[in-house]
């Protein structure tokens, strides 16, 4: 079968190559690809995740031709999203059923398939702020995929949501979203926030932490910047003010995290915001443009 590989040599470490097919474990199903989704970390560090040859690609979009042994799942036919470690960038890629849910006929598998990973860091990263309602909530790199999500769900969920991004350019479409502020950098930001989406890290993480009000915290969830981050936790001290810093990771099962976004984007209460779309075929250029911030939002290729 034909899958995107991971080629040091190639544009933007990418191409397409023909592999072997993939093998379904007892609670695995094997999904025929319709659509796939990029995402900026498995592109930016995809040499520190693969080895030459692999099939990376965490999330996909398609229909069941093999339903898990198990008898877990969806059966065959059924149209589903899924998210797993790798091998969903090809034809077919198997998926746990844990990690997977059904779609509706309504929805096309591009939009679906922008979901798993952004949607749902976006969405376990904000639960893992607390009560959000009425209260204010920083979203830094917030033109991104995860951002644009967050940012979305944060003002579901009734917070006075500040939309922090690096250009006013890219700042396009956020107060739509639901932002009540949007904001070019956090200069401008003099009163406290109650919690933090941390998109970015380096000095940015350091500066939003000094943001945070007592009890509040931050959620490091990415590190768009390639930077480190330094705290002075002396002066936090002094201030006293009592705040957490969390590094975020998300967090398996996907399955009934995914069908709530499902049910939203079904609804017409979530945009994916899908700012590039095209064929697999495309991948390196789509990658490039990724990696080149080129991309307000998610990137979601075709498979045919």
């Amino acid at each position: 079968m034909r899958a995107v590989v991971y080629d040091p040599q190639a544009a933007a470490n990418l191409r397409l190559a023909d592999v072997d097919e993939p093998v379904a474990g007892e609670a695995g199903a094997l999904i025929q690809v319709r659509a796939i989704a990029l995402n900026f970390g498995e592109v930016h560090f995809i040499d520190q995740m693969r080895k030459p040859g692999e099939v990376p690609g965490w999330d996909a979009a398609g229909v069941v031709v093999q339903a898990a042994a198990d008898g877990s799942g969806p059966a065959v036919g059924s149209r589903v999203v899924g998210f797993d470690g790798a091998g969903g960038w090809a034809e077919r890629r198997v998926v746990p059923t844990e990690n997977l849910a059904v779609l509706p006929d309504s929805i096309d598998f591009g939009p679906a398939a922008a979901l798993p990973v952004a949607g749902v860091t976006a969405l376990q990263a904000l639960r893992a702020l607390g009560p959000v309602v009425g209260r204010r909530v920083l979203i830094t790199g917030a033109s991104g995929g995860v951002g644009r999500f967050a940012v979305q769900l944060a003002t579901r969920a009734g917070a006075h949501v500040i939309a922090a991004v690096g250009s006013a350019a890219r700042g396009e479409g956020l107060s739509e979203l639901g932002a009540a502020e949007v904001v070019v950098g956090l200069d401008g930001i003099t009163e406290p926030v109650f919690g933090v989406l941390e998109n970015v890290g380096g000095p940015l993480l350091t500066q939003a932490f000094g943001l945070i009000d007592d009890g509040g915290s931050l959620q490091s969830i990415g590190m768009a910047s390639n930077q480190p981050s330094t705290i002075d936790f002396e002066v936090e001290r002094r201030r006293g003010v009592r705040k957490r810093l969390e590094p975020f990771t998300v967090r398996t099962p996907f399955n009934s995290d995914l069908a709530y976004l499902v049910e939203l984007l079904a609804t017409g209460e979530l945009d994916p915001q899908i700012g590039l779309r095209t064929s697999w075929q495309e991948v390196s250029e789509a990658a490039q443009a990724l990696l080149d911030r080129r991309v307000a939002g998610k990137a979601v290729l075709d498979v045919m």
